[in-house]
This record gives C-alpha cells, structure tokens and sequence, in this order.
C-alpha cells in the first residue's frame, strides 16, 4: 500500500479514539478504540495487515523517539517536582509494588518474558508500553508475548479511571466542606509567585523560543546527545534522554513542553503509537487470545500493587489516602486523563467558579506529577531496566 494511504488510515483510527475518548469525557480510553479498530479492520480484510509497515510511522518514532523523551523531561519544572516531593514517592511506591507482586505471582505462573511484557506498559504508558515493545520484537519473543504490552495498555484504564473518580471526589467533597480548600489555595499562588520571581541561569531569547524549527533543532539536538552518550556509559539512551530534558529545562537552555512550541508532538506520538499498534495489527486471532488471560491476570495483580503500594506511601507521608491512591493510580492511565480527571471532579464538586479554581489549584499538581512520574521518568526507567534484562 502507498504510504501516504496507510499513514491516513493509521491516523484515521487515531483521531476516531480520541473522538470517543473526548465525547466520553475520557471514560473510553482512546487507544481502546484506535487499536481495537484497526485490528479487527486487520482481520476481517478491510485493510491490510502491513499497514503500519507501510505508513512509515514506526520510521517516524525510529527518529523521535530519543527527542521525544527530552521533551518529557521539560514538561514539569524540577523545582515544581521537588514541591510535589510526596506524590513523587507514592507514585514511584505504587509501580514498584505494582511490578515486585508481578515478578512473584505471574513470573513463575506465565514466564519471565510475560513478566516485563506486562509489567512495563502497567507501571508506565504509551512510552514505556513502545519501548517494551520494541524490546520484545528485538530479543525474539514469540508474537503472543509481543503482542501483551498492547493489550495491557488498551485495558488498564478501564479499572482505573472509574476507581481514581470516586477517591477524587470523596477526596474533594471534604476538602471543600472542611473549610481547608481557600487556605491550600492562596499558599499555591504564593508558591507560584515566587516561583516566578526567580531566575534561571540562561535565558533564551523569545525569538528564538517562538521559532518552531530552532524548538525541533534543539530537541534533535537532545536526543542525538542522549544516543551518542548511550555507548559509552551503557545507559538506555531513553533514561538519558529523560533526564538531558529535565536538567535543560532547569538551567534553562529548553524552554518548557519542547516539542510542543515546535509543533512536532502530534508527529512523534502517531509514531509511538504506531510502534504499539504494529504487533497488534499483525497477530493472529489466536495470538489475542492466548494473550488474553496473561493480560488480565497481570492487571489484576498489578492494579493492586498500585493501590497498596500507594497506600502504604500516602500513610507514612501522613497524607490523605484519597489523593495518594489517587496519584498512585495515574501510572495505569497518565497524560492526559490525569488532567481530564481532575477538572471533571473539580466541575462537579465545585459550587462556583471560585471553588473550581481552587480545587484545581490543590489537585492538579500533585496529579500531574504523579502522572509525569510514573508514565515517563519511572516508567522508562522501569522498561529499560526490564528490557535489558531479556
């Protein structure tokens, strides 16, 4: 098939799921959808089972992928990581639970492969979930473990987004019957005033922040430097990516939400997206389903670690249980349900706009940083590490 017809084809699942996911208020997962369509597309001969091959999207995320995770790493200021400390430790507590119970109970019962092929995709995201992947693929794993991650990723967050409502509204509702919502407010604004008034060690000229291909110039720039170093220190070239995007962004050499200002995120993410969806498209019907009860087995399993590994943190940082499970749970779904979650709460349990505003301002960070957390710096960590252990 002509690339330009798969890569429209490809993209066309795609943006159907986010339709969904948007007219569901993110109820409906978006990758749900998109790869739960192209594959049964695939089957049923409606098109063809190369059509990620021939899209030339996974030649795409080839290329983007180190600079991608540079982007990650600019999307959260360090000094806003550094407040949201604890959220940090319940969300890193909840996916190494979360991927230890897996290592006990499924590892011996389904093997070790099955173990990182889950374990990546639950603890992490999309990210995670493609760089398993292609681990798989490149060690020689059969195509019933290679197609898991997929399927991992596709499920998870029907269990937990329904569970992280509920907590955030019992969570929300005292918060603003106690009397303590205003005062948490007005000291986020101090924080973010402050915040402000500080300076970084380099500035970068806004003609240059506002130019789309210097934005992509620097982020390729991240990237190759993450690859080059990834020889010589034997580092996953994806941590080292990572952790360049969030040390330029603190001294300022990178703007915040890199990719973004050039306009290149759309691009990378239909390749990330893609390298998820090819194992998929081109499994049979009875690859699924022997996958099938492995998947369920490792959410089940996983799902729980999450929440009594972030249990167990939220008590001892004596915070409130329903905002700790909470942030724990961001690591089955992330950006940006996480975000979609919290103004849906923040808009059904506020009286006005007032109280909406400041419910956001005591719940969206913590379940930002959560979400980034898990779904890039511990999940990439995580999917590397298991990886390189095949």
């Amino acid at each position: 098939m002509e690339g330009i017809y798969a890569a429209a084809i490809v993209l066309g699942f795609i943006a159907i799921g986010e339709l969904v996911s948007i007219w569901s208020k993110a109820r409906i997962p978006s990758l749900l959808v998109a790869m739960l369509g192209i594959f049964i597309f695939a089957k049923i001969g409606i098109v063809p089972d190369t059509v990620v091959d021939d899209s030339m999207l996974v030649q795409v995320y080839t290329i983007l992928v180190a600079p991608l995770l540079f982007h990650m790493g600019t999307l959260i200021p360090l000094r806003v990581m550094l407040k949201q400390w604890r959220s940090v430790i319940i969300a890193v507590s909840g996916m190494l639970v979360a991927v230890l119970l897996i290592f006990f109970i499924i590892a011996p019962i389904f093997g070790f492969e099955t173990f990182v092929a889950g374990s990546g995709p639950l603890a992490g995201g999309i990210v995670a979930t493609s760089l398993t992947t292609e681990g798989l693929t490149a060690s020689g794993a059969a195509s019933a473990i290679i197609v898991l991650p997929a399927l991992v990723l596709m499920l998870q967050s029907l269990p937990s987004m329904p569970l992280t409502n509920f907590l955030l509204r019992r969570y929300a509702t005292k918060l603003r019957d106690s009397g303590e919502l205003h005062e948490l407010a007005a000291a986020h604004h101090e924080d973010e005033a402050d915040a402000a008034a500080k300076k970084k060690l380099v500035t970068l000229p806004a003609f240059l922040v506002d130019n789309q291909l210097f934005m992509l110039f620097l982020i390729l720039v991240g990237g190759s430097i993450a690859t080059l170093l990834s020889g010589p220190t034997h580092i996953p070239s994806s941590i080292l990516a990572l952790i360049l995007g969030i040390v330029a962004t603190a001294i300022g050499l990178s703007p915040d939400k890199a990719m973004e200002r050039s306009n290149s995120f759309g691009i990378a993410m239909s390749g990330v997206i893609a390298i998820v969806m090819a194992p998929l498209v081109s499994a049979s019907v009875q690859d699924v389903i022997n996958a099938f009860l492995p998947t369920i087995s490792i959410l089940i399993v996983g799902g729980i670690g999450i929440v009594v590994g972030g249990y167990i943190a939220t008590k001892l940082l004596r915070w409130k249980a329903t905002l700790g499970m909470s942030v724990a749970l961001t690591a089955m779904y992330g950006f940006p349900a996480d975000y979609l979650l919290t103004n849906e709460v923040a808009r059904s349990i506020a009286r006005d706009e007032d109280e909406k505003e400041a419910l956001l301002n005591v719940m969206l960070p913590p379940m930002l940083v959560g979400g980034f957390t898990s779904v890039s710096a511990g999940s990439v960590v995580i999917a590397s590490v298991l990886v390189g252990m095949l």
